[in-house]
């Protein structure tokens, strides 16, 4: 377990980020789990012998100072490095001493926070860009400063992800937003309580073609292509089969819809085993950039600002840790709007791209982030929201996709959409701690949504699920 960012922010040899060009000892190439001595220091300007065994509290002292500092800065490493080097550790502390009450800080925060039950925590997550905020949120600092050490373990794939969530192998995960509601109900695994208390990612996804398909725009052309998705319960599954019943192909009868890894994407489509997929980025920019794929939409054209992925956890995990669960939420709020800002999106590009996050080249990542890409078809295109970050969990979008599981008949019967949206989605939750943490949250949680063209009403959810003309109910 590493804790690379709970380093001493007034220490300009010292990097808090870590990010691809990182160049300090650390992060050396060829050692993927370095151990990390943390040189913790009691107070400001004043360094202690190297830990990597810390309290709960002296966690919290330190990732407050670091909190305060990156702030000071701006969340400029360089600059921060640059300062602290021409100024020396102590004297810069003492400034910083004399203008902001770092003591008094650490008193409020822990009092807010409460103690914390745990500190050391195991959140999984699949490399993709839509964990953006789970991710960056471990070398840029966002756990620490809530005086958690947290271990991001990389994980295959969507299976793997539910299992060791459900045998408490991790504490909490990210995941794709059906599957909370999936394991609530027991839908393809035993039932388990578990609660999505935030988004991570909006928009992100795309549909892409082989690049032997360039002459077949048109899904009426497609009946008998292989399509990859990631996971059984996904966005991607429910958007790839809406988008093609609206232009009159049965999912289920006239292509064939696989389950593939992430990660297993793009080599896939080279072998030749899929004509297409919708999938998580940086997989379809990694198709181009390889010049095996092309993008033939973005999802966001199927549904604008539609959920992709999410940060969850069991219900028990919560009960029973409820410092600890809320210092991880504020933790993931806060990362998520730091990913909103699109000024930040190349800072974090190169945060996420090491081995041990989505080891993927630093272009590939940004083109993602920052919409500026080339779509495989000689073009660049420059679409800045064809990802966003925005942790609101709308219960109406949790009934929607509750509406596709029904169409397509991975859950049956009589189905409370609202009642089991409301349960695994905390939308209230999250709205009062976003507006603790100073951001604006929407004062409802239910809106009507327009998935290519058609709206839909949460009013009306088993009229919706059986109004369509292909489907399973």
């Amino acid at each position: 377990m590493t804790t690379k960012s709970l380093g001493n922010p007034f220490d300009g040899d010292k990097s808090l980020i870590h990010a691809k060009t990182c160049g300090c000892p650390e992060c050396k190439p060829g050692d993927s789990t370095p151990s990390i001595s943390l040189d913790l220091k009691p107070s400001a300007g004043q360094q202690a012998v190297a830990d990597e065994h810390l309290d709960s509290e002296a966690m919290m002292d330190r990732a407050i100072e670091g909190a305060v500092v990156r702030s000071v800065f701006g969340h400029n490493e360089h600059s921060r490095r640059a300062f602290m080097k021409m100024m020396g550790a102590g004297t810069a502390a003492a400034v910083l001493g004399s203008v902001f009450p770092m003591e008094k800080a650490k008193a409020a925060v822990k009092e807010s926070l409460g103690k914390l039950e745990k500190t050391k925590l195991n959140v999984g997550f699949v490399p993709i860009t839509c964990a953006t905020p789970i991710i960056m949120a471990h070398p840029m600092g966002f756990y620490e400063r809530y005086g958690l050490d947290v271990t991001v373990t990389k994980t295959a794939g969507w299976a793997v992800a539910r299992d060791k969530s459900l045998a408490g192998e991790y504490d909490a995960s990210h995941m794709l937003t059906p599957m909370p509601l999936a394991m609530t109900m027991g839908a393809g695994s035993t039932p388990e309580p578990f609660i999505m208390p935030a988004v991570e990612n909006i928009n992100g996804q795309a549909i892409v073609l082989h690049v032997d398909h360039k002459d077949k725009r048109d899904p009426k052309q497609w009946k008998g292509f292989k399509f990859g998705v990631p996971f059984e319960y996904s966005m991607h599954n429910f958007l790839l089969r809406y988008y093609l019943a609206e232009n009159g192909i049965d999912p289920d009868k006239d292509v064939q819809i696989r389950v593939v890894p992430p990660p297993e994407m793009v080599a896939n489509l080279r072998a030749g085993n899929l004509d297409g997929y919708l999938s998580p980025d940086p997989f379809n920019q990694r198709a181009v950039w390889e010049k095996v794929g092309f993008i033939h939409m973005l999802t966001k054209d199927i549904w604008e600002g539609h959920p992709c992925c999410a940060f969850a956890c069991s219900k028990q995990f919560a009960t029973q840790n409820p410092n600890t669960y809320g210092a991880l939420l504020r933790a993931i709020i806060d990362a998520t709007q730091y990913s909103n800002n699109p000024d930040n999106r190349k800072e974090i590009s190169e945060a996420i791209a090491p081995k041990n996050y989505l080891n993927q080249p630093v272009p590939v990542i940004q083109q993602v982030l920052t919409g500026y890409y080339a779509d495989g078809l000689g073009e660049v295109k420059d679409v800045p929201d064809r990802i966003d970050f925005d942790p609101f969990p709308w219960h109406s979008m949790g009934v929607w996709i509750l509406t596709q599981m029904k169409r397509w008949g991975y859950i049956e019967g009589d189905v409370d959409y609202k009642g089991i949206a409301e349960q695994v989605y905390l939308a209230s939750e999250t709205g009062k701690i976003m507006e603790e943490l100073g951001y604006t949250a929407p004062d409802k949680t239910y809106k009507t949504h327009t998935i290519m063209g058609k709206t839909f009403d949460s009013d009306r959810a088993e009229e919706y699920a059986r109004s369509f003309d292909i489907g399973r109910v």
